[in-house]
């Protein structure tokens, strides 16, 4: 393992601040085997260049002898562009005669839920707000089930119930899912109790957009568009700490397919 090189794929994106967030993961990433002396590189699926299969070809990785390398999505599901995009790459530079792997993509993870959890507290989250997971989307199944576990787990971690919901290719949109989740607040406050006849009292519950993207950009700015009253800042926050537990699941996923 201490030979291989880490192929850090990002999905791309045009917005500066995201690309400079991802940027500084892949580069605590870097100072953290640069420790030991190995190497990390960077390539793209989508927008950026280059591509898994220029960046493979560059590090010399699709010859027979040449360096081995572990491809680590930087993605947080393993939609589209893990089982078919990079899927296909490493498979190309295997048959070439490369030393290639792939890594399973950064959730599922108890880390990646409770870093979920300390943007929603930095973002003010009270005991009565509603939570809405606001995921990127993807038509690919496995994905999406990957985004409804991660909203099991954060909802156990919270202690109470968390909505699933896309920013594009899947349903329910998340847009829909705050309106309803807004709806329900109200009807909860119209009910009376007997501490609380019906509409004395408090208002409707907020609704809290937890963002489950790993950097600002454009679909960071759809989840803060959709409706709710609070939006959490995304795993990687611009211009601040890349957070040590994103750079302890890159590892991991690495030393597992190097294994």
């Amino acid at each position: 393992m201490t030979d291989r090189i880490l192929l850090a794929v990002s999905h791309g994106t045009s917005s500066r601040t995201g690309a400079d967030a991802v940027g500084l993961l892949v580069e605590a990433v870097r100072a953290r085997r640069g420790e030991r002396g190995q190497g990390v590189a960077a390539a793209f699926v989508d927008v950026q260049d280059p591509d898994v299969p220029t960046a493979l070809y560059t590090l010399g990785a699709t010859v027979p002898g040449g360096p081995p390398v572990v491809v680590v999505p930087l993605l947080l599901s393993a939609g589209y562009h893990v089982h078919v995009d990079l899927r296909d790459a490493v498979d190309a530079a295997r048959a070439a005669g490369g030393d290639v792997a792939l890594a399973g993509a950064l959730g599922p993870d108890a880390r990646v839920v409770a870093l979920l959890a300390r943007r929603l507290a930095e973002a003010g989250l009270r005991a009565d707000d509603a939570v809405v997971l606001a995921a990127a989307g993807s038509s690919d199944a496995r994905a999406v089930a990957d985004c409804e576990a991660v909203g099991a787990s954060l909802s156990e971690r919270l202690g109470r119930p968390v909505t699933v919901a896309y920013i594009s290719a899947a349903t329910p949109r998340l847009h829909d899912a705050v309106a309803v989740a807004r709806q329900s607040g109200r009807a909860a406050v119209g009910r009376s109790t007997p501490e609380a006849p019906a509409g004395e009292g408090v208002g409707a519950p907020r609704v809290v957009v937890a963002s489950y993207l790993l950097a600002p950009g454009n679909f960071a700015d759809l989840a803060a568009a959709a409706g709710g009253d609070v939006t959490s800042a995304p795993l990687l926050v611009a211009g601040g700490p890349v957070p040590p537990e994103l750079v302890d699941v890159v590892l991991d996923r690495f030393a597992a397919a190097s294994s």
